[in-house]
């Protein structure tokens, strides 16, 4: 039970204060965009990823149950809003801790490792030109 209570209280407050964070030119905040799989409504979800040559790495904080990816896995893709630009990326593929945690940067690495997140994807962007600008970013 009191791990649903601080995931609601995050959808609805923490999550609004951390979408914010997305809209700074640095940092490993991102805004997910996708659309309810059920609704057919539009949403965006703040996230933690980081960019690889091809795409990029996003850490499932709360697990893979959460709706904003299983909306994403549902409809193959979806946008995400890092860095002040919009990058579309393709289905999520799950990789492991081994894998997706060099990929970011020492500070997060560390704290992701001492919480302890074994759950993270990589989504790869749909078009090739995207990914020269988010590596110079």
């Amino acid at each position: 039970m009191f791990p649903d209570r601080i995931r609601v209280f995050n959808k609805y407050v923490t999550n609004r204060v951390l979408r914010w964070f997305a809209y700074l030119p640095l940092g490993s905040f991102a805004l997910v965009r996708h659309v309810g799989r059920h609704s057919g409504k539009p949403y965006e979800t703040a996230i933690m990823v980081w960019p690889t040559g091809e795409g990029f790495v996003i850490a499932l904080t709360y697990g893979p149950k959460v709706d904003w990816y299983r909306n994403i896995l549902a409809a193959g893709g979806c946008t995400i809003f890092w860095h002040r630009k919009v990058y579309a990326v393709g289905k999520p593929e799950p990789i492991d801790a081994k894998t997706a945690l060099p990929v970011f940067p020492t500070p997060f690495r560390q704290i992701l490792r001492r919480i302890g997140l074994q759950d993270f994807v990589r989504v790869k962007f749909i078009e090739p030109a995207t990914a020269e600008k988010a590596v110079r970013s």
